[in-house]
């Protein structure tokens, strides 16, 4: 059996990472999710990675407290390390027992240390701390402390609630300061535009001349996003694609190794591993680069040494018809591989696409004739990529009852520059998950439960556009 593309824990799902480089490792500490009944309590447990393919599990690392204790969920936080080298993890403490004097259950700010680089933690229960008049005592959460040279201080995004206001709409990233990583002091907010329910997963990183604040929209839309500013004061500026990724990746925070920047968070898995079923919390851990474009956005895709991976070539009859030009100025055309692909594997797909084209992509696990697959689908004149799929859930058996009457999966949708010329389209499929990722700069992903094996194919509609390369690997590891 091939190794895992993505991690998941045997015994579990991974919800909101913490990740945390060290000595050229990564430390990604996450919410471990079992989903049983009656709940348990939420411990932070650790993988490790050098390499971001081969992942060593370590399980449990800060443990939750008993039912009684206001830690009964440890969630998410951060790690940073002192002048003398001791850890500490600020995290957030939440019972559903415990409520606040507003009757919401309470969430805390909490505090543990580590003497013994992050093998092991001694909570701090004296240091605890909630939310301070104004704000809603059910949301505040998600400490992230980073270290403000400037000013000589630590500081401490918070995400929270202001208590009053138009319900969806007052999400705010609160902030606290401190000189000693032990007493903190309230300020004013890092950030306050007054637009979402909440901010999750606050995060802040500076990279060349520009700083990132990279957030988790708790909203309609359950989107990982990002601003940028030449300070982490702000004003911050809304760049024309915001977003990290689509619905199913969430709760991205970021780590930096050598001048790069990763974006870890966790692909969203659905009710009753269907197609059709609604998406969860938690899911499988799923990496993206950032790469620096020279206007200071951020592009994303996979990570090279992820792409090195797979290395084994997977002959599939399309390539040997290449290059191959699809012009149906007022039609379909679609051809397909002779070959099932393997249920794991890499492809990369070239195409040049001529001005006024409609649509063109990868059809994946198709059946021979191209009709019924998943569909990635790039569509130049609306700016955006697709994630899609035939058929769609049927209702009935008559024609005019497959549901819906929608251009694409919903949710799984991203605008994307896909002017006239050469696009790159890549795509890595393992098992029951899906990213897809063009010009190294738009990330999509998604769940394919429904069809586990298949084709590979190619596509267009109404216009013209000439597949370069095809490219397909697998890993060829036990």
């Amino acid at each position: 059996m091939k190794r895992p593309v993505f991690f998941q824990p045997t015994d579990g799902w991974v919800g909101d990472l913490i990740p945390f480089e060290k000595d050229g490792e990564f430390w990604l500490f996450y919410l471990h999710e079992e989903r049983s009944t009656p709940k348990p309590g939420t411990s932070w447990n650790l993988v490790t990675t050098k390499d971001l393919t081969q992942f060593e599990n370590h399980g449990v690392s800060l443990l939750h407290g008993s039912e009684h204790e206001s830690d009964f969920n440890a969630y998410t936080g951060s790690v940073v390390t002192d002048d003398d080298g001791t850890h500490h993890l600020f995290y957030t403490g939440q019972n559903p027992r415990h409520l606040g004097a507003d009757g919401l259950p309470l969430q805390l700010v909490m505090h543990a240390t580590s003497q013994d680089g992050m093998r092991s933690w001694t909570k701090h229960p004296e240091l605890t701390f909630g939310a301070p008049e104004g704000y809603e005592s059910g949301d505040w959460r998600d400490p992230f402390v980073f270290r403000d040279e400037a000013n000589g201080q630590w500081r401490m995004l918070i995400a929270a609630r202001h208590a009053n206001g138009p319900e969806r709409r007052r999400g705010v990233i609160a902030q606290c300061t401190s000189t000693d990583l032990v007493t903190w002091e309230y300020a004013e907010p890092f950030w306050d535009p007054r637009r979402y329910i909440t901010h999750e997963c606050p995060d802040v990183f500076e990279w060349g001349d520009w700083w990132y604040m990279v957030y988790s929209e708790f909203s309609e839309s359950f989107t990982t996003r990002y601003r940028m500013a030449k300070s982490p004061d702000g004003p911050w500026q809304v760049p024309a694609l915001d977003s990290i990724d689509g619905r199913a990746f969430y709760a991205s925070k970021t780590a930096g190794r050598d001048d790069r920047r990763f974006f870890f968070g966790w692909i969203a898995s659905k009710e009753g591993n269907a197609d059709d079923g609604a998406w969860q919390w938690a899911g499988t851990m799923s990496v993206l680069e950032a790469r620096q474009n020279p206007d200071g956005t951020l592009g994303f895709g996979f990570a090279d040494e992820l792409v090195e991976g797979f290395w084994e070539e997977v002959p599939v009859s399309i390539a040997n018809e290449l290059p191959v030009t699809l012009n149906v100025p007022d039609g379909y055309a679609a051809i397909v591989s002779e070959e099932e692909l393997p249920s794991q594997f890499y492809a990369k797909a070239v195409f040049d696409i001529a001005p006024n084209t409609t649509e063109c992509g990868l059809l994946l696990r198709s059946g021979h004739d191209g009709d019924e697959s998943y569909v990635v689908r790039l569509e130049p004149k609306r700016g955006r990529l697709v994630f899609d799929r035939w058929p769609r859930k049927v209702t009935g058996d008559a024609q005019w009852h497959v549901s819906g009457d929608v251009p694409f999966s919903i949710e799984l949708e991203r605008p994307c520059d896909l002017t006239p010329g050469e696009h790159t389209l890549e795509v890595i499929v393992d098992g029951d998950l899906c990213v897809a990722v063009v010009d190294r700069q738009v990330a999509l992903s998604a769940r394919i439960y429904d069809r586990p094996s298949g084709r590979i194919g190619v596509f267009t509609g109404e216009g013209s556009a000439t597949v370069v390369e095809l490219d397909i690997r697998q890993r060829t590891d036990n």
